[in-house]
């Protein structure tokens, strides 16, 4: 059974997975003293490390777009891939905003590109993968393409 699984985002943006993972270090060290800092290891945990990705079964022609709680517990719903479905490129341009105590933010641009797929009237249905250079998604973008039955747009 050939599957793979991409990795998107971070659910809480670099900003919030940052503050989560120090949180998390930080419930780690103060257990030792404190039994009750076990919830800062679940509250860090959850905040740091809770991303979104895809999952993909070629053998049973299936999709998933999961939310992974603390990084390893997957959620969501398999799609299967019907004949008309379509897989295209889109480039995304994503803004996150922090404030600091200062009342200053701080501006993080991430610029990729998004293999999707489409439904039958061209509806967005989710994201599959995401890449640096326009190039890996054109390859890509054939490979799953041919190997899924989509047609391409």
């Amino acid at each position: 059974m050939m599957t793979i699984k991409n990795r998107l985002d971070k659910a809480f943006g670099p900003a919030g997975s940052f503050a989560g993972m120090i949180i998390f270090i930080a419930g780690i060290i103060l257990t030792y003293f404190y039994l009750s800092a076990a919830f800062l290891i679940l509250i860090g945990g959850f905040v740091g490390f809770t991303s979104t990705g895809s999952i993909i079964e070629y053998d049973k022609k299936r999709i998933k777009f999961s939310n992974d709680i603390f990084g390893f517990i997957p959620t969501g719903k398999w799609i299967q891939i019907l004949p008309n479905m379509k897989i295209g490129i889109k480039e995304s341009n994503q803004r996150y905003r922090a404030y600091s105590q200062g009342n200053r933010s701080l501006d993080v641009d991430k610029k990729d590109f998004r293999l999707i797929l489409f439904d039958s009237d061209n509806k967005e249905i989710m994201t599959i993968k995401k890449y640096k250079t326009l190039d890996l998604a054109k390859a890509e973008y054939e490979t799953i393409g041919n190997q899924m039955g989509l047609v391409k747009i």
